[in-house]
């Protein structure tokens, strides 16, 4: 082989091995979706270097003081099923089909959320979030790194600096995600960059974790398939299963007013709280006078950002983008449908971050808004017409006409948790449509005593092909309009 002809393939095999290089992607933040996103970048050949400035929680437990579990639905096990995940979580996982709804008299009623094979899932944050460690750990080219707090970020140039044990670490990378959760600091560095906008705002309610253990046998004190609530208004317990018999609680309460975290800090008035609103739940739960009285409650809030991607070298993935309110059970979910997507557009575009981020903020940002728009609506749902009459009724209707008609209406709430490639935005828009809709057959006198008759969902057959009918000769002008003015 002569020389000329070494010197070129050297060149070509250069060219090729720079034609094949993937980005150095640096991801801060380890929790559930920042190592999520590891491994689906890995996959993609990105080499990943993940940050977390906590400890291994596999090593010391860091879930003290957070929900220890949360709930799974269809697009959470859309993107686990994606990385070959979704069977080992699924196997510590406990079905809901049903609410439970505790009235004050002790009464209790349940709805089902969906058809008798349809269920949100209870699981362990600690455990999905150590199920997808071990796995991120496998990928070739993810390093794993704790402890390691973050400091400053380039947003020219992605590198980032984190701090272990009071030395400093300067980390170049071509591309950064913050993916550090509500209280993102990759976000709060974010907001000192040119034109960012920032929106943080704070629900009237706090929360604190309670506890109901299991019977001595390990039994379930209540119905294990379902999430149990306590709707009181303005308030409202809730209660998760655990695989150990036990259940998580969680009480919302307003942080500051007449009845409040505030306001209740003496013990009596604590125990007086207790015994009005949940005399059931008292033998129930474990020292929850003393609990309450021990924790400090925890905000609420909700967080908008614009852009999500910084000078095409650094965005915002997850609860860093997007916090929401825990009402719809949709957070994490959220952020691992962010992930899912974030690796289609990748497939999609070759690589091309030019082109994903974009795509990515313009895909991601218009169904994170929905979401937390619907998440906000929702604690109304939980904490007041959960309880109501009518309201149980009207999700009757709506099943029924569902089971009639499924290919012209899918409740709200089946769209958003068990229709994942239906975007939360079109689930948000439908809904609302839906309502307008749905409030016209709750009018009909006496409902109540003849909403299984066939003229009540005639009538909402006529109504539902009216409002189809409106939207298809709206479509019509707009596109006549369109037409007229490209002549």
């Amino acid at each position: 082989m002569s020389l000329t002809q070494r010197m070129l393939d050297s060149a070509k095999a250069k060219a090729d091995s720079k034609a094949n290089a993937r980005e150095n992607i640096t991801i801060a933040g380890a929790g559930p979706v920042g190592t999520l996103l590891a491994v689906i970048l890995a996959r993609h050949g990105h080499p990943v270097k993940l940050y977390e400035s906590r400890p291994d929680s596999r090593i010391k437990s860091i879930y003290q003081g957070k929900s220890i579990n949360i709930a799974l639905s269809d697009r959470g096990w859309l993107a686990l099923e994606a990385i070959g995940l979704d069977k080992v979580v699924k196997q510590q996982a406990i079905a809901m089909q049903k609410r439970v709804m505790h009235a004050v008299d002790g009464t209790i009623t349940e709805q089902a959320y969906g058809t008798e094979s349809q269920a949100i899932w209870s699981v362990s944050r600690a455990g999905i979030n150590e199920q997808l460690l071990d796995l991120a750990e496998q990928e070739p080219l993810v390093e794993v790194k704790f402890d390691q707090r973050l400091v400053d970020v380039d947003f020219n140039n992605a590198s980032a600096s984190f701090m272990h044990e009071q030395n400093i670490e300067k980390v170049s990378a071509d591309l950064l995600f913050g993916a550090d959760g509500a209280y993102s600091k990759v976000r709060r560095l974010a907001q000192e960059t040119p034109r960012f906008s920032y929106n943080q705002s704070y629900m009237p309610q706090s929360y604190i974790e309670l506890h109901i253990p299991a019977n001595e046998d390990g039994s379930f004190k209540m119905a294990k398939n379902a999430l149990h609530i306590w709707p009181r208004k303005k308030f409202m317990l809730i209660a998760l299963p655990n695989p150990d018999g036990s259940f998580t609680c969680t009480l919302f309460l307003d942080f500051q007013g007449e009845v409040s975290f505030a306001s209740l800090t003496e013990r009596a008035d604590v125990e007086q709280f207790f015994e009005t609103h949940f005399a059931d739940a008292m033998p129930l739960l474990e020292n929850p006078i003393d609990e309450f009285m021990e924790k400090t409650a925890n905000p609420l809030f909700l967080v908008k950002v614009d852009p999500w991607a910084i000078n095409e070298k650094v965005a915002l993935i997850g609860d860093a983008a997007h916090a929401m309110v825990p009402f719809y059970g949709q957070g994490m979910n959220c952020g691992f449908e962010d992930c899912r997507e974030l690796g289609q557009l990748i497939a999609e575009h070759h690589h091309d971050w030019s082109k994903i981020f974009p795509a990515y903020q313009a895909q991601r940002k218009i169904n994170a808004d929905a979401i937390t728009e619907l998440a906000k609506r929702n604690f109304v749902e939980m904490s007041e017409l959960s309880g109501q009459a009518s309201f149980l009724l009207q999700k009757k209707i709506e099943a029924e006409f569902h089971k009639r008609h499924p290919e012209l209406w899918t409740p709200l709430y089946s769209m958003v948790t068990f229709s994942p490639h239906l975007p939360y935005s079109q689930a948000l828009a439908i809904g609302d449509i839906q309502q307008e809709i749905i409030q016209q057959i709750m009018q009909i006198p006496n409902i109540e005593s003849c909403w299984q008759d066939d003229f009540v969902y005639q009538k909402l057959l006529q109504l539902v092909h009216a409002v189809f009918n409106d939207k298809q000769k709206n479509l019509s002008i707009n596109k006549q309009q369109q037409g007229q003015s490209h002549d």
